[in-house]
């Protein structure tokens, strides 16, 4: 059996990584798989603290986060889509109106 800290330390990885995507890249659809991995390193300490839960709380919990972030995938990359198509620009920075 894997010890909870491996779990840890690769979900404190998961979420740096997230958050330096997010903070350093300007391109939507980096920072949309930088919030993805923040998600995931959430599931991930859910996961690993319910080992020992009979009620498999967590387990349930990261069903419910992967759920909620596969419909954020998909709204977010419509909305990326959508903005492109109208714009040609994906830079967050230079997106200036949202107007249709």
């Amino acid at each position: 059996m894997i010890p909870v800290e491996h779990y840890i330390v690769l979900s404190a990885a998961l979420l740096i990584i997230g958050l330096l995507i997010i903070i350093v890249k300007r391109n939507a659809i980096m920072v949309l798989v930088g919030v993805e991995l923040i998600l995931n390193a959430a599931n991930i300490n859910f996961v690993a603290f319910s080992q020992n839960d009979p009620m498999l709380t967590g387990q349930m919990m990261s069903l419910f986060v992967i759920v909620v972030a596969v419909a954020e995938s998909a709204v977010a990359l419509a909305i990326v889509y959508q903005v492109y198509r109208h714009q040609q620009v994906s830079d967050i920075d230079e997106l200036d109106e949202l107007n249709g």
